[in-house]
This record gives C-alpha cells, structure tokens and sequence, in this order.
C-alpha cells in the first residue's frame, strides 16, 4: 500500500517538520505553502492523503478541502488547527474532511490517522471497482468470482461438461456444490433433459430406496400404484445426488450396482429397466476419511469420484466476498425495491475480515437482513449481523503490544487449528497431518477445545 501525503501549510518550519517525521515513518511526502500550490499538486498527482492547515492566507483549509473534495473525492483531507471549536470541526467535516486534529500535532496521533484514512481511501477504490466489475460481468452461469480458486473451478467445470464421466463435488455447506452440478448439466449436451436432484440425508433408507429406484404397486403397506424412480425421471439428463456420503450403506450396494449395469430395479419388481443419466454427487464430508472409517464404500467412491471438484470456502476467496455482496445487494434492491446501492468502506472492511463458516449461503442471509433493516442509501457497519460487527479473526498472533488482548495456551491452540482447518479448506486429514496428529487426536482436541470454549 503506498503512502504519498500531501502537507500544505503556510508555516515553512512547521510544514518541513512534521514533513520530516512522517518520512521518518516511511510516508512519501510533498510540501506546499500555500492553498493554491497544493491544488495544482493535487490536480497533477495523485495522494493518498492531504494534511492541510485551517489558517492559510489567500484561502483556508476548509476552502482548500472544498476544492479537494469536488475534484478529488476520493482523496481524504485532514484538517490541522489551533481553534478546536465544535464549530470548527462541523465546518471541516461538512466541506468533506476526513478528520480533524488540533494543534500542537501530535505527531504519533496524525501517524495512525493518515493510515487509517489511506486504508480507508483503499479499500473504497477496490469496492468501486468490484462494483464496476459485477456491473460489467455476465459471471459463469449462476457464480459470481474472480479469485483463483472459483476460476480453477470454472476450468473444472467447463471441461467435465463436455464428458459423461460421473463428477464428486466436494466443499463445505453453503459454498455452491449444487450450483456446480446445474451448470456441469447446463453446459452439457443433456442440456435439454432434465436436472433432478435428491438429498441422501433427508430420507431413511427404505423411501429413499424408493425414490431412487421407484416401487412397484403393492410392495408395501403405502405402495398404492406403481411409481417412476428419480433415475427414471432424470432419463436423457442428469441426477444430482447430494450428501452422498451420508447414503446409508446397504443402499450404496444397490446404486453401485445401477450405475455399473445402468439398469434400475424398481422396489418390489423383477423387472430392470436401462436408463440414461448421468450422475453427480456431492458431499460436504471429507469422503475419503468416510472410506477409511468404513462408513462408505471405497468402490462406489472410486465409481462416482471421476472428476473431482472441491469447492472452495468464502473465507478463501478474497475479494468475491465484495462481488457477491454487491450481486446480492442488487438482487435484494430489486426484490424489495429498496434504493441501496453498495456498501459502506468500513462495512466492506468488515465482511473482508470475517471467517464465514456458513459461507456464501450465510453471505445472501447476512445482506438480505440488512437489506430489510437499513436506513441508508449504503450497508453501513449498523446494519450487519452482531457475530459479523463484534467478528476478532482467529488467527494465532502472539506479538501483541497490549497484555489485555494476550491469550492463554488453549486459545492459541484453538486458534492455530482453526487457522489451520481454514486454510486447508476444512479437511482435517490434511490439517491434522500439518498439525503433526493424527485424525482421532485432531478430533478429540476440537472436542476439548471447542467445549471448552462453550463453557
């Protein structure tokens, strides 16, 4: 982040002084003496920041800061006096001052200023061009993201389409499998067939048996009349399967067997039937380590993991957050025809730092509320959710300069294995070999540690 500062200040001494400790603290600076000095250097170069004097000749500093805010909005101002009236603070404010400092300066209080207005200043120019960016993108099919682990999805996606193989998608809730699944089906040739899907999860074994593969009339106590399966419905398209890890294991017999001979047996009959589907599943559980535990079939994995697609987490696709909530935003000013456009710096800066464990399903739920609760033209820092305002980042620092905001042994443990499982995407096979554990170990310390937390 560059840090070039413009100091505009009639007092020559005092200007090269407070010049010369800012360069001291690694500031690029440029000097002028008087207003209309300092609106040419503005109208030539760009600064991340002016500090400006209130009492000039010729024209103030609220004058100049008028001048400034018009032509370069985006640039913060902040105002140096010796009057540090109310009334002058309202003036420097409403002429578009970033802040307002009194004299004698402080020079370590104008330090943390100027970098909070220069992150400030950042941080809008990247929510602008996001903006101008979801704006100008026609996304890939429902996605939007720019980062390099959803364009390693894209590629992913682009090329599987194009095949009949059997595709696993992995990730965590809320991070879009099924929208992978529609697009691998919308960009395929089974296109104009249809997109059926079932969640493995939500049914016992005996009626998801049977809406997979469809009964027969009288083959029990509710079996009323003959009924299609989802692999007959889906005939010609795709059947999505969802939470596949969590199929009961004497069903998972049964699919391997429909996909191997790709004919269905409906419940009760005798009769098999050829269909014309292709599968894609998808399951929010390390699937593998599922394998190893016995609690899935390690041949029906290997039948439907073909091509592998690993959704990433939110909180590792940087600044999608901001282009999805910007899509979201529009989406739910639209719904609810309500005149927002956007966020605020500071609410960005807040969606930026915060872990999203529900991902980008907790994203859309996060803007909808504020979409219905704001009062503002902007999401302001106000109107987020209280877990995503009070949000402190987990990562393990230890380098703390205030002891108040030190931590035990436990918390720091606690924080470095989350720091860890996030970066890893949520795989605790992969965090607990970093970790230098074993599984059984990873998971009885998150058992310790989160209880620990709770209590």
């Amino acid at each position: 982040m560059t840090k070039k500062v413009l100091i505009v200040d009639d007092d020559k001494e005092l200007c090269e002084l407070t010049g010369t400790q800012l360069e001291k603290r690694r500031f690029q600076v440029c000097l002028r003496y008087d207003a209309a000095a300092a609106l040419e250097a503005v109208s030539n170069e760009e600064f991340d920041a002016v500090v400006t004097d209130l009492n000039m000749p010729e024209m103030n500093g609220i004058e100049l800061t008028e001048m400034i805010h018009q032509n370069r909005p985006d640039t913060p101002v902040i105002v140096i006096t010796s009057y540090g009236s109310l009334e002058t603070a309202i003036a420097a404010m409403r002429a578009g001052a970033y802040d307002f400092i009194t004299k004698p300066i402080d020079i370590e209080l104008l330090h943390i200023t100027l970098n909070r207005a220069i992150h400030h200043r950042h941080l809008h120019k990247e929510v602008t061009l996001l903006r101008r960016t979801v704006e100008a993108s026609q996304g890939f099919e429902e996605f939007q993201g720019e980062s390099a682990p959803m364009n390693k999805v894209f590629s992913l996606v682009s090329k599987a389409a194009e095949t009949e193989v059997t595709v696993l998608i992995t990730g965590e809730s809320g991070t879009g499998k099924e929208l992978v699944a529609r697009a691998l089906h919308k960009r395929s040739k089974r296109q104009g067939g249809p997109f059926v899907a079932v969640n493995c999860s939500a049914l016992p074994e005996n009626l998801l048996e049977s809406e997979l593969f469809g009964h027969v009339k009288g083959a029990f106590t509710d079996a009323k009349s003959t009924r299609i399966g989802l692999f007959g419905k889906a005939n010609k398209g795709t059947l999505f399967l969802d939470e596949i890890g969590d199929m009961p294991l004497g069903l998972q017999a049964k699919i391997l067997r429909t996909l191997e001979e790709r004919t269905v047996r409906p419940v009760g009959g005798n009769t098999e039937t050829p269909f014309d589907v292709r599968v894609i599943s998808a399951t929010n559980r390390d699937l593998a380590q599922v394998v190893e535990d016995k609690g899935f079939r390690e041949d029906l994995f290997y039948r439907l993991n073909v091509v592998h697609i690993d959704m990433p987490p939110l909180r590792q696709r940087g600044r999608d957050i901001l282009l999805l909530a910007d899509h979201f935003i529009d989406q739910f000013a639209s719904q609810m025809q309500r005149d927002v456009s956007g966020l605020s710096t500071t609410a960005a800066e807040k969606l930026l730092g915060y872990s999203w464990p529900g991902n980008v399903r907790e994203l859309k739920n996060s803007i909808e509320r504020a979409m219905a609760l704001t009062g503002t033209d902007k999401l302001t820092v106000d109107d987020l959710p209280e877990r995503i305002r009070d949000y402190k980042a987990a990562h393990a620092i230890v380098s703390d300069d205030n002891p108040n905001e030190l931590v035990t042994l436990t918390e720091l443990e606690r924080r470095y294995i989350q720091q860890v499982l996030g970066l890893v995407g949520g795989n605790k096979a992969q965090a607990a070999r970093i970790l230098g554990v074993d599984r059984k170990s990873l998971y009885r310390k998150l058992a310790r540690l989160e209880g620990r937390k709770s209590e």
